[in-house]
């Protein structure tokens, strides 16, 4: 939003350098399409992270820190429904000292292969306290990508 926000007042202010209209997508897919299609519009997509790549750079930087783990030293792995999640992980842009933010990226059908592979069965897995490392959820997550 605050970037909308400084683009808009900008252009409101005469600023004709400023690239309108402003889009975001936290789909890897589209954000390749538009860099490939569309490469002389490259300042118009929102400079936002997608919630995949906020949560690892966050996970390596204040996570980290709270618990005394070097950002080298930890791994995030994230579960996401669509393939192109891969390769948004190892982006340049998402790597610190080439250490990427999300180490790796499975999908939803890969972690359902490994629970079958391993013969767990989740109805007989022991409850389990929620781990909230950044604070309370809302659980709203679910309806997103599920």
């Amino acid at each position: 939003g605050a970037e909308m926000l400084n683009r808009l007042t900008k252009h409101l202010n005469g600023d004709k350098d400023v690239k309108l209209p402003i889009l975001t997508s936290c789909c890897p897919g589209w954000v390749n399409f538009f860099e490939f299609h569309f490469p002389d519009l490259k300042d118009v997509p929102s400079t936002a992270r997608s919630p995949q790549q906020m949560f690892g750079a966050i996970a390596k930087s204040y996570y980290a820190e709270k618990v005394n783990i070097k950002r080298e030293d930890m791994v995030v792995v994230s579960i996401m429904p669509c393939l192109a999640k891969k390769y948004e992980s190892q982006r340049d842009e998402f790597k610190v000292d080439d250490n990427p933010d999300v180490d790796f990226s499975i999908s939803t059908r890969e972690l359902a292969h490994l629970i079958k592979q391993a013969n767990m069965d989740l109805t007989k897995l022991p409850d389990e306290n929620f781990d909230n490392p950044l604070g309370e959820s809302t659980g709203a997550g679910v309806i997103f990508g599920a």
